[in-house]
């Protein structure tokens, strides 16, 4: 379903895009869901992909604890400590993968979108439901920062509260110096990334159906535009 949004005054037209990782600008192939549901298994928990993928794009101790409450036993998802030592066994997994996995790059159209967008005087931005250490490995694997193919980065570790809260839009805008939500654009492949963009208030909640949802199962969330390539938001935002 789309949402419709307050008429706010002042310049509406775009000047920040908060774009997700994994699965919107960097190719996943389902690796994250994959090493998730691996780090479960490494501790006893069986735990089904289809389950896995329902809390993809959540900050990853959030996700680790929903499925703790699914697949656990006596208030396990409760349990801290259990829960940081599946994460920590995600994260080194994760870090394998983007530091030496041959699969790994940035999806189709992501540089041009990204220039694009630059030469337009509107502002990147990049959240994820990774840690910062997650984030950091894939920049440096891409290159982006060094070539300044964006402008800040926000990660699930770094708010008080990860998607579908709004609190990595709202610091990027903070970062950004941009003071007005009607004034910011959402991409991304989740649910989350739905519910996010439309808790913020954003003025677009534009979801890629090349990542981890379905154009189908996207249709069901909040959202203005469905892409089939990261390049629309373009024409979407100009």
């Amino acid at each position: 379903m789309s949402i419709e949004f307050l008429k706010q005054t002042g310049d509406m037209s775009i000047k920040l895009v908060v774009f997700d990782m994994a699965g919107t600008t960097v190719e996943d192939n389902n690796s994250v869901a994959a090493v998730l549901q691996y780090a479960m298994k490494s501790f006893g928990y069986d735990a089904n992909m289809d389950e896995v993928n329902k809390v993809m794009g959540y900050p990853k101790p959030v996700a680790i604890k929903a499925l703790l409450e699914i697949y656990g036993e006596n208030n396990e998802a409760a349990d801290d400590a259990k829960v940081t030592a599946i994460h920590d066994v995600f994260v080194g997994k994760m870090m394998e993968h983007y530091k030496q996995s041959p699969i790994i790059r940035e999806k189709e159209g992501v540089r041009d979108t990204f220039i694009k967008l630059k030469e337009q005087n509107i502002k990147i931005g990049i959240d994820t439901g990774f840690s910062r250490d997650i984030a950091d490995a894939i920049f440096d694997r891409l290159g982006w920062k060094e070539e300044g193919l964006f402008d800040v980065s926000i990660t699930s570790d770094e708010v008080a509260n990860g998607r579908p809260y709004p609190d990595m839009i709202f610091k990027a805008m903070q970062m950004t110096d941009v003071a007005d939500v009607a004034s910011v654009a959402k991409v991304g492949d989740t649910a989350s990334d739905m519910q996010q963009g439309a808790a913020a208030g954003c003025k677009y909640v534009i979801g890629v159906t090349t990542g981890s949802y379905t154009a189908e199962e996207l249709q069901t969330e909040p959202h203005t535009h469905l892409i089939n390539h990261l390049y629309e938001v373009v024409d979407i935002v100009s």
